[in-house]
Formats: C-alpha cells, structure tokens, sequence
C-alpha cells in the first residue's frame, strides 16, 4: 500500500477528517480572434484574459489572429474566456 493511502486510512481509523488535494490540470486552448485588427489589440485581449482566475498564460498574436490560453481547469472554463474577449470588445470562437 502506497504511503499516502496508509496516512488516510489511519487518519479515518482515528475519526479524522482529511481533505485530499484537489486534482486540477493545466489546459491549453487555442481562441480564435478574428476582431484584433492592429497591432495592439493583442495586448488588450491578453490583459482581459489574464483577469480571469485560473489564467496561467496567455500569448495572442495579431498576426495569427489568435490567443493561446494556459489555464487550471479547477478555478476557470473556456466560456470564461470566451466571455473574457468578448467583454473587452473581441468576440472569440475555439479555434479547432
């Protein structure tokens, strides 16, 4: 039996209560941006994006028209962003 398992099963055994970490993963997605059309609105959809909680990353290009989203899934959701460009003016779609 793992280490981990034998502390839990003990700290059960003595009427313990123990909170187990939650297992959250980073998530990477690719938003479609079509809207940025200088070259400062990367910075505006990137500064939108970075408000929302659970944001670890953001890289918008205006080139691409896009904005690569690192994020932990436990705190925040891809409508979150989605919500987040629009709200700054720059609708966005998931970029398949």
């Amino acid at each position: 039996m793992k280490r981990n398992s034998l502390v839990l099963a003990f700290a059960g055994l003595l009427g313990l209560t123990v909170f187990a970490p939650a297992h959250a993963s980073d998530k990477t997605v690719t938003l479609s941006v079509p809207g940025m059309y200088c070259e400062m609105c990367p910075a505006t959809v990137s500064k939108a994006l970075k408000k929302v909680g659970g944001v670890e990353k953001v890289a918008a290009s205006f080139e691409t028209k896009d904005a690569v989203v690192t994020f932990d899934d436990a705190r925040t959701n891809v409508d979150a962003l989605r919500k987040a460009t629009a709200n700054a003016g720059y609708p966005s779609t998931v970029k398949q």
